[in-house]
């Protein structure tokens, strides 16, 4: 398959405040890639760059951002609205928000096929319907004429995906698509979402649990302070983590597979983006970190055939269980 998306070192900045900086990462048609990391790494930001949905006071100062092969960093915004629903879609990580209170959400799904199809109000509701039906909302007609407050989170998150699917777009971001739901609603959206993918959807995948990644995603990029830290296939980097912070995640996440295993949260807290520290910004709270780390910032470099990771001892941490910083 082709790569249908291609973001090349994207910088993203709030006045002079660099909020993501350098963020490279690619999905194709079919396939499904995933942005991991904590709240304030710059996952969402990323992905609203690529919609071009970014705060008034956001900026993109640097990279690429290549769709299909056009160019979207050169479009206008009415290029870009043009592009938005009918070939790239978002779902939001709060549909409560994100849905318009006072509407029903029979009228905000058929308003998509009012304006980008022409249909007439019947026709636009019968669509709007049968959308709703395809995510597995039941009595979708009637309940077509309720309010977003009448739903439980895990249908106004499958109202959501109703919306965003509904002109068949190529590409979609979802961003914490399962933030808050049971697990059998989870099961029961991701399989969704795989449904779409083997008709060659494109999915982009921004969570901070890595079980919903490890279902769902072939590749994964993890962030930190607005970098991405370490990339590959989710079977190797969750197997064998090449940075410090993707091992404190994956410490830090509980395991169906292992009950006994000790849950270790990571000490401390991200850094402030406006006063990042010196050096590597995961420094402060690195179990790894030597005297380099906090003088010089890792660049992103290749470690293996298809993985990268900006860490100074990355070889080290794949092969050794003990941190550098308790061994001679």
């Amino acid at each position: 398959m082709s790569t249908l998306l291609e973001v090349s070192d994207l910088a993203v900045s709030f006045g002079d405040v660099a909020a993501v900086r350098g963020v490279s990462f690619a999905v194709e048609a079919g396939e499904a890639l995933a942005i991991v990391g904590e709240s304030g790494s710059g996952k969402s930001l990323s992905s609203l760059a690529v919609l071009g949905l970014l705060p008034p006071q956001a900026r993109v100062t640097a990279g690429r951002i290549s769709f299909d092969g056009r160019d979207l960093l050169s479009c206008t915004d009415e290029e870009l609205r043009q592009l938005r629903g009918e070939e790239m879609a978002i779902i939001f990580q709060d549909p409560l928000s994100a849905l318009n209170p006072s509407l029903t959400v029979g009228y905000q799904i058929a308003e998509v096929f009012r304006r980008r199809r022409g249909l007439d109000r019947r026709e636009a509701r019968q669509r709007a319907v049968e959308a709703m039906a395809e995510v597995g909302i039941p009595d979708a007609a009637a309940r077509a004429s309720n309010y977003p407050h009448e739903f439980s989170g895990g249908m106004r998150q499958r109202v959501m995906i109703a919306m965003a699917m509904a002109l068949r777009p190529r590409l979609l971001i979802a961003d914490e698509p399962t933030t808050a739901l049971d697990v059998t609603v989870q099961a029961q959206i991701l399989r969704l979402l795989r449904r779409r993918q083997e008709d060659g959807l494109a999915l982009v995948v921004i969570s901070h649990d890595l079980g919903v990644v490890a279902r769902t995603a072939r590749s994964v990029v993890v962030m930190y302070a607005g970098r991405a830290v370490e990339a590959g296939t989710v079977a190797d980097v969750f197997s064998a983590p090449a940075h410090p912070y993707t091992r404190g995640l994956m410490a830090a996440s509980p395991s169906a597979r292992d009950a006994q295993r000790t849950v270790r949260p990571i000490d401390g807290y991200p850094p402030d983006i406006t006063s990042p520290p010196s050096g590597c910004a995961f420094h402060p709270r690195c179990p790894f970190a030597q005297d380099r780390c906090r003088t010089e910032e890792p660049e992103l470099r290749t470690v293996s055939p298809g993985r990268t990771s900006a860490c100074h001892f990355a070889e080290e941490v794949v092969t050794h269980d003990e941190p550098l910083a308790t061994r001679a």
